[in-house]
């Protein structure tokens, strides 16, 4: 079709049918038959239209509200480059009437997680983008919000089993077998492995830890199906009861000189080693946070696996939007690149800037 600014009473012309029945299919209002939405959808295929999204957005008397349910944060932290994303996509979609709120948790924390869930209940909510914890909460907010018909998207990990309009993130199980992959390339004859897990290794809030290990655990069982693995099983935040756990660990597996870390606190092995002057053949860990990029930095991780939380916050607002105000259609699943990162590449990686 010729290039052109086509009007509703070019399309209405076009395709035989009503001006009024053009803008309702257009703004997906109902009350329109099936074949007249048939034809009318032909000719917007033919002519490739596309809605002059500002003109929407200045024309609209509805102001829409997107709750995010994520964890707190602080500076330079994975959830950090979250929400920094979040509140651009945020400020890009102001003019559309559009705006943004945050209900926050700590992660791992059920009361916390449980909180948050119930807080949204009692706000007005046309979205909700979810970072997800603990299963069984997950699923009854989901629940209700497919009750109320209020459409949400997943961040950070999926949960395939509920009706989520989309998930945006990485496959977390094929990052835990590039891990396997990345690491085992340093393997020597003789080499054993250590797992840093953990304290809540089977807890439901670490799903997604869960996901990258059973990856990597797939790639061994295929390709080093002798290898000696240990699991070291650390606190999350007590740094003193983990230095007691490396010093007996490492004193007695002197040939465990491979590490790997599913979380985003790969730090606390390096922040050991960097204290005891040792060094590992390969340490792997997830995640760009800054503590984590300065020891990528000075040698002491020698891979850091990015899955890019700040798109994946930017996306996720960006299809609520799609769905809610614009009428698109959304992708139901939209994976982040894996992005592996080393001493030599780090610094084309813009995170905290």
């Amino acid at each position: 079709m010729e290039n052109k600014n086509y009007t509703i009473k070019d399309i209405a012309r076009m395709a035989g049918v009503s001006a009024g029945t053009v803008d309702r299919v257009l703004h997906n209002r109902g009350d329109v038959s099936r074949a007249s939405r048939d034809k009318v959808q032909k000719v917007l295929d033919e002519i490739d239209y596309h809605p002059n999204m500002f003109a929407i957005g200045l024309a609209a008397k509805k102001r829409y509200h997107i709750v995010c349910i994520i964890p707190y944060y602080i500076e330079h932290d994975y959830w950090h480059s979250v929400a920094a994303d979040i509140d651009r996509a945020a400020q890009e979609l102001r003019p559309f009437n559009v705006g943004v709120d945050y209900l926050f948790y700590s992660h791992a924390d059920k009361a916390s997680y449980e909180t948050a869930c119930a807080q949204l209940q009692s706000v007005v909510a046309d979205g909700v983008l979810i970072a997800p914890n603990f299963q069984d909460d997950t699923l009854k907010l989901t629940s209700y919000l497919e009750d109320k018909k209020i459409p949400y998207a997943f961040i950070d990990f999926n949960m395939e089993q509920t009706h989520a309009l989309c998930y945006i993130g990485q496959d977390s199980k094929v990052s835990g077998y590039i891990a396997a992959k990345i690491l085992m390339r340093r393997y020597r004859e003789g080499q054993e492995l250590a797992l840093f897990l953990n304290n809540q290794k089977n807890s439901p809030a670490e799903v997604q830890m869960q996901r990258r290990l059973e990856g990597f655990m797939q790639y061994l069982a295929a390709e080093h199906k002798n290898l000696t693995i240990h699991d070291v099983v650390l606190h999350k935040e007590d740094t003193a009861a983990n230095e007691k756990v490396l010093d007996a660990f490492f004193s007695g597996h002197p040939k465990a000189t491979l590490g790997v870390v599913f979380n985003s606190r790969v730090y606390q092995v390096a922040d050991y080693l960097q204290k005891k002057n040792l060094k590992l053949d390969a340490l792997v860990g997830y995640d760009l946070l800054q503590k984590n990029v300065e020891h990528l930095k000075n040698g002491e991780v020698n891979y850091l696996i990015g899955q890019r939380p700040g798109l994946q916050g930017y996306c996720g607002i960006k299809a609520l939007c799609n769905h809610v105000v614009f009428k698109k259609p959304v992708t139901a699943v939209k994976y982040m690149p894996i992005d592996i990162l080393m001493k030599e590449n780090i610094d084309f990686y813009f995170e905290f800037e």
